[in-house]
């Protein structure tokens, strides 16, 4: 059966009120009312309660920091997500694959953007937060600690100095955590593992397993969960995204095709012929047409396109 979707709206706004520490009796009373005016206000407050069971409870910055009372857009938007989940009836590992994709935590984050945008967001403490294209973020600031989540993507962080109690900074990450020590410096998360560039004071890893290790400015490294890379020199062209620029020096093409799609909707792909070329230069994020436009110029080589989202980086004919 398929839930009208204000019907399943409804069961989700319920089912999140009712996880909230400061539910009153007051609120499962009216919630109880709501349920018995209708069998199929029953059929999705069940179906609420199974999608949660079947993926093992929701995840629980997800359930508390995201949707903490004073973080009205994140609320929002992971009500929306369950009542999807609602209204179509898909539950199990199937519901708990699609709430775990990349688009989705990008979708249900506090801060994001779209394919091709940038974000630039003040945190009370006076942290700047720069989220790259295709980026989410979550933030949990209380009495203990000020918490930012990554995602997914990839942001730059200018931490700042303005917080009276002294808490803590730390920016969690699929493969562990980074604590900021006065600094400034880039995270990018991939499914690989996560790149970390410095380029202001001091940042220090704690990996999943346990590993730790500080980076200074002027230094890069790449961990996951099981290891972290020895530091290697940064490339100041790194932060160059956080401009509007993309930058790159001896790029092999086809690693280029793949960042400049980063900020593109649709498909550009590289033929293998010319995947090995090697291209520099600095490259305007903010028209990506007129950058493929160009590439014939540089390069021996071909764009064609199936159509505007189909986009191929090609040989030139015989």
């Amino acid at each position: 059966m398929t839930i009208p979707e204000k019907t399943a709206l409804q069961a989700a706004e319920w089912f999140f009120r009712l996880q909230d520490p400061a539910v009153s009796p007051a609120d499962q009373q009216a919630c109880d009312i709501w349920r018995n005016a209708d069998r199929i206000h029953e059929i999705a407050w069940q179906r609420a309660v199974e999608v949660s069971q079947k993926m093992g409870g929701l995840p629980g910055h997800f359930a508390y920091a995201t949707l903490a009372r004073s973080q009205q857009t994140g609320r929002r938007r992971a009500i929306k997500a369950l009542a999807v989940l609602v209204s179509t009836g898909v539950a199990g590992s199937v519901a708990w694959q699609g709430w775990e994709t990349e688009a989705a935590r990008v979708w249900r984050a506090e801060y994001s953007t779209r394919t091709g945008e940038q974000q630039k967001v003040q945190l009370a403490d006076g942290t700047v937060i720069i989220l790259n294209t295709t980026t989410g973020i979550n933030t949990d600031f209380n009495a203990a600690q000020r918490l930012i989540v990554l995602e997914a993507g990839e942001v730059m962080v200018q931490t700042g100095h303005q917080d009276p109690l002294n808490r803590p900074l730390v920016v969690a990450t699929r493969f562990g955590l980074l604590r900021p020590l006065g600094t400034r410096f880039v995270v990018r998360q991939t499914a690989a593992g996560i790149r970390l560039s410095v380029f202001e004071g001091a940042v220090e890893i704690i990996a999943k397993q346990g590993q730790r290790r500080v980076v200074e400015a002027g230094w890069q490294t790449h961990f996951d969960q099981a290891s972290i890379a020895a530091p290697a020199e940064n490339s100041l062209d790194l932060d160059s995204w956080s401009r509007g620029i993309l930058h790159v020096r001896e790029m092999r093409l086809a690693e280029f095709a793949s960042e400049l799609a980063r900020y593109r909707n649709g498909l550009v792909r590289c033929a293998p012929e010319v995947a090995g070329l090697k291209i520099s230069g600095a490259f305007q994020l903010g028209s990506t047409d007129e950058v493929l436009t160009s590439l014939p110029t540089i390069l021996p080589i071909k764009v064609s396109y199936l159509t505007r989202y189909w986009v191929t980086l090609d040989a030139l004919d015989a």
